[in-house]
């Protein structure tokens, strides 16, 4: 990935991440930040399980790790992104059990609009969800 931005600090980006109180709720924290991609982890919380049947977490709070994974990886890499455009997101498991790790790749940085996906993965690394997301810059 030669000719991208500096890859910001790792403390840096997560203060950046701490600042809003629904990432502070989700206990995200940034594993690894690099030119070849982010790494978040979150904790399990039975709060976000929707199908108690299941102990299964609700969907909505994995397409919002997707899309959160995918913005940071951005800004780590200097991007001004500033909201998501578009946001595709593929369950493939139940989540059942934590912490889950999200890891994130930048696809194409633009002026206007930059693209990153990402992939959730749960403790015995198997992938839960997968996406991709479109930011405006």
């Amino acid at each position: 990935m030669s000719g991208l931005p500096t890859v910001l600090e790792r403390a840096r980006l997560q203060e950046l991440l701490d600042i809003a109180p629904f990432h502070q709720w989700l206990g995200l924290k940034i594993q690894s930040c690099s030119e070849d991609g982010l790494e978040l982890t979150m904790p399990w919380r039975a709060e976000i399980i929707s199908n108690p049947v299941l102990g299964a977490a609700h969907g909505g709070v994995l397409a919002a790790l997707i899309d959160l994974t995918g913005l940071y990886t951005l800004l780590m890499l200097g991007t001004r992104a500033k909201a998501t455009a578009d946001l595709r997101v593929d369950y493939h498991r139940p989540a059942t059990t934590g912490p889950l790790v999200a890891r994130g790749q930048v696809i194409k940085i633009g002026r206007q609009l930059s693209v990153a996906e990402a992939r959730i993965f749960g403790p015995d690394d198997k992938l839960l969800a997968s996406g991709r997301g479109a930011y405006i810059c």
